[in-house]
């Protein structure tokens, strides 16, 4: 597998993100090994909160919801996925499954940081990547905050938005996370934040797993991952975890998936699940404190 590494000096000076970097050396799956990084943020005894960004982001997403957590005394975890910011970028994006990005993070979170206790937070893929894990681990975890994602199983029409996406992902050129992550927030972001997205792909050759990401999204039920995600809906149709929803109003790709999940998990029965007034796909960007407090809220009380 080859592999590509963004150097160092592309994250420089980047506004609010001045955390230690964790790195760990994770099997590629294909007789080498890739380097992957992540936050550690908060007291080490803390409670632990893992932060799972989606597409085309990175944990440069959750800046503004680390301090709240750790000043409530939680310890967050908050990955890079593999192609995604400071982790390894393997070429080409055949190298991109998503079973392999499942297993990844399973490897990361569980082999290498051995968390039990785990309260999930995940949008967009950090959904279809967490809730496969905690449909196949469900033991790991002790509660789940959803937010702006899901777990697809081929069935129904995907949005017009997320299609919309879809194809444009696929066509465009020049594919820009910076202008792509401004465009899916309600709030026009300065133009160092807009860098700050940017970051992770000096060129086109970086942003392989990016442009394989909605190519991965089952959409049809003979789609490989269909199998593995039905079994994971399952598991989270007689989980019992506490399981809150925070999806934000500005978000036509993932509208209404917030009701799926209240009605098919037993576990988000009576929570006091949330909409987040304001907030676009990338509430974390939008809204990151209010969407921690949530966060610190549901801990301290589930």
């Amino acid at each position: 597998m080859e592999v590509l590494r963004t150097p160092d000096s592309r994250f420089e000076g980047l506004p609010d993100y001045d955390f230690i970097a964790h790195y760990a050396d994770l099997s590629d799956q294909d007789g080498g090994s890739l380097r992957v990084h992540y936050l550690d943020e908060g007291p080490n005894d803390g409670p632990v909160v893992v932060l799972l960004h989606g597409e085309p982001s990175w944990s440069f997403l959750y800046r503004h919801m680390v301090p709240v957590l750790s000043a409530a005394g939680l310890r967050s975890i908050a990955p890079d996925l593999v192609g995604f910011g400071r982790s390894d970028k393997p070429t080409p994006r055949c190298e991109y499954t998503y079973a392999r990005h499942v297993e990844w993070m399973r490897s990361l979170l569980f082999d290498h940081l051995r968390l039990n206790d785990v309260t999930l937070v995940c949008q967009d893929w950090g959904g279809l990547i967490g809730l496969r894990l905690l449909g196949e681990h469900p033991d790991r975890f002790a509660r789940v905050v959803a937010s702006n994602t899901f777990l697809p199983t081929g069935e129904g029409t995907p949005s017009a938005a997320f299609l919309a996406w879809r194809t444009y992902s696929q066509e465009v050129e020049t594919l820009r996370s910076g202008n792509i992550v401004n465009g899916g927030c309600t709030t026009d972001l300065d133009p160092e934040i807009v860098r700050g997205y940017d970051a992770p792909f000096p060129d086109q050759s970086y942003v392989e797993g990016a442009r394989q990401f909605p190519a991965l999204v089952p959409i049809s039920i003979d789609d490989p991952a269909v199998t593995a995600n039905q079994a994971a809906w399952t598991t989270l149709e007689s989980l019992d975890r506490p399981f809150l929803t925070a999806f934000s109003d500005g978000d036509p790709i993932t509208a209404g998936l917030d009701r799926i999940f209240q009605q098919r998990i037993p576990g988000a029965r009576g929570q006091p699940h949330v909409t987040i007034v304001g907030g676009g796909h990338f509430l974390q960007e939008d809204k990151g404190p209010e969407l921690a407090r949530v966060v610190v809220d549901f801990v301290q009380s589930a």
